[in-house]
């Protein structure tokens, strides 16, 4: 088999690659600038304009969608109408599975990002490519990146009430090449971590792992925006869940929450 991973480059792209070539997929990975390594083709493309497309799909067996653009005035232009430009390509090229990233809540939390991945996911479905979406929980790298540029600040700021269930990148890794296995799905599965938490559980054990004595300052998410998240928007009941935890990324990074 062989498989093509558009946003190869970011970092679950990079877990990506590595269980696909575990596994002795043959890839090909796009991405916007020439790259080499990891065992991988690389091409260069552009969902924005479409540039090299045609050529990236041509001889794969199914693609795994993973490319975004979360910041920004693109996000509509790659997400939405640079998936549609795939999903064509793919059709032309007789691609039998494509495979999209999305995030759990998308059609829950009134987030702009998360509207357009959610029409990202509708653009596949219509598509006439067999499919799946895989829709994963939060990764513990994005809660960490958040908590470190708030104490940057001062104390570390939020609604502590928010519940958040953070997933390893390495694990969906897994999960989305087991879909690919697996054959199209026609529909959505989601994928969660092993522990919902509360956000200010999560931060006590980011400040006991970094020896921090930033306080939390509470403040209360308003609207629906707030009620979403407070009342599990961004948390999934979906089995099998991921085995590794957000003490297990701390301990990781930090060297253990026992530091102080």
């Amino acid at each position: 088999m062989r498989v093509l991973v558009t946003g190869a480059g970011g970092h679950l792209g990079s877990a990506m690659l590595a269980r696909l070539r575990d596994d002795g997929v043959s890839v090909r990975a796009t991405s916007r600038r020439p790259r080499s390594g990891s065992d991988a083709e690389w091409v260069v493309t552009d969902l924005a304009t479409g540039e090299g497309l045609a050529e990236a799909v041509t001889g794969v067996d199914a693609v795994l969608h993973l490319a975004s653009s979360p910041r920004g005035r693109q996000t509509h232009q790659v997400d939405v109408l640079g998936t549609r430009r795939l999903v064509v390509a793919a059709g032309r090229a007789g691609v039998r599975h494509i495979v999209y990233i999305s995030i759990v809540g998308v059609d829950r939390v009134p987030i702009p990002y998360y509207r357009h991945k959610l029409a990202a996911e509708q653009v596949i479905a219509a598509g006439p490519v067999p499919w799946s979406v895989l829709r994963a929980t939060q990764f513990p790298q994005f809660l960490d990146d958040m908590l470190t540029a708030s104490a940057r600040l001062g104390p570390v700021i939020g609604d502590r009430s928010v519940l958040a269930q953070p997933v390893d990148p390495g694990e969906v890794a897994a999960r989305l090449a087991a879909r690919v296995s697996a054959g199209p799905l026609g529909g959505i599965e989601e994928y969660g971590g092993p522990q919902v938490l509360r956000f200010d559980e999560a931060v006590r054990a980011w400040r006991e792992a970094r020896g921090s004595r930033r306080p939390l300052l509470p403040v209360r998410t308003p609207g629906r925006l707030g009620r979403e998240l407070r009342a599990g928007g961004l948390v999934t009941e979906a089995l099998p869940r991921g085995v590794r935890t957000w003490a297990d990324h701390l301990a990781d990074t930090y060297g253990g929450t026992e530091r102080k």
